[in-house]
């Protein structure tokens, strides 16, 4: 029977854009709706700053992350490509390369030898993916489940402020949101460092940081510009 076991690197890719683009949506979007509302704007101003935000900001990280992870894919896809030329040109030289690998990594180069054939044997180019290129299927590039996964994660997060803006009253409107905002922001920050197996306190600290920092600026931003209007 085969052992199964759950390790933290499975969850890396997701977990990345997951937490980045629900930071993003809620730090980004709280400090908007806070610098509308520091300038002296109407409910209906700051509603209409936050909803352009949520919208502007999910399809930006989706866009974004899709073209960044697109290029990651296809420079997997190109050394792949030559990786399987190599295979057909010069399979003798690409079979030592793969057993040189193998003795760096302290077996006795007969042994090495037979893993690297028998490795050739099953499945020559994933194992030239895996030992040479350090390429697997859990760091292989995904552009469209990134985008997705950022667009829908930056949406979550900034769902709160635009719905703190819609229902509270406007007289508390500010401290409302910077307060969610940081209760928020610090869960974010220790969830995602227990899952990545860092200390939760100091992964919440250092996200609630940077987003009372991008609150306190941008409120005075809008502070400074609203009275000068």
């Amino acid at each position: 029977m085969r052992h199964s076991e759950t390790h933290r690197t499975e969850h890396i890719s997701w977990l990345r854009a997951a937490v980045l683009g629900a930071n993003d949506g809620l730090i980004s979007t709280s400090s908007l709706v806070v610098g509308v509302a520091a300038a002296d704007g109407t409910r209906e101003s700051v509603l209409i700053a936050g909803l352009a935000g949520l919208v502007a900001g999910a399809l930006s990280m989706a866009a974004g992350e899709y073209v960044s992870v697109s290029s990651q894919a296809d420079t997997e896809q190109a050394d792949l490509a030559r990786e399987r030329r190599e295979l057909a040109s010069e399979p003798e030289a690409e079979r030592a390369e793969l057993t040189g690998i193998y003795v760096e990594r302290g077996l006795t180069p007969e042994l090495a030898a037979q893993v690297a054939d028998q490795l050739t044997a099953h499945d020559a180019l994933g194992a030239h993916a895996r030992e040479e290129l350090g390429m697997s299927q859990i760091t292989r590039a995904r552009p469209l489940q990134a985008a997705l996964a950022s667009a829908a994660a930056f949406a979550a997060g900034a769902v709160l402020p635009v719905l703190l803006v819609a229902l509270l009253p406007f007289a508390v409107l500010n401290w409302s949101v910077v307060g969610s905002t940081l209760v928020l922001l610090l869960g974010l920050g220790a969830i995602a460092a227990q899952v990545g197996g860092a200390p939760r306190l100091r992964g919440a600290i250092r996200v609630g940081f940077w987003g009372a920092v991008a609150m306190g600026v941008t409120a005075l931003v809008g502070r400074m510009f609203g009275a000068a209007v």
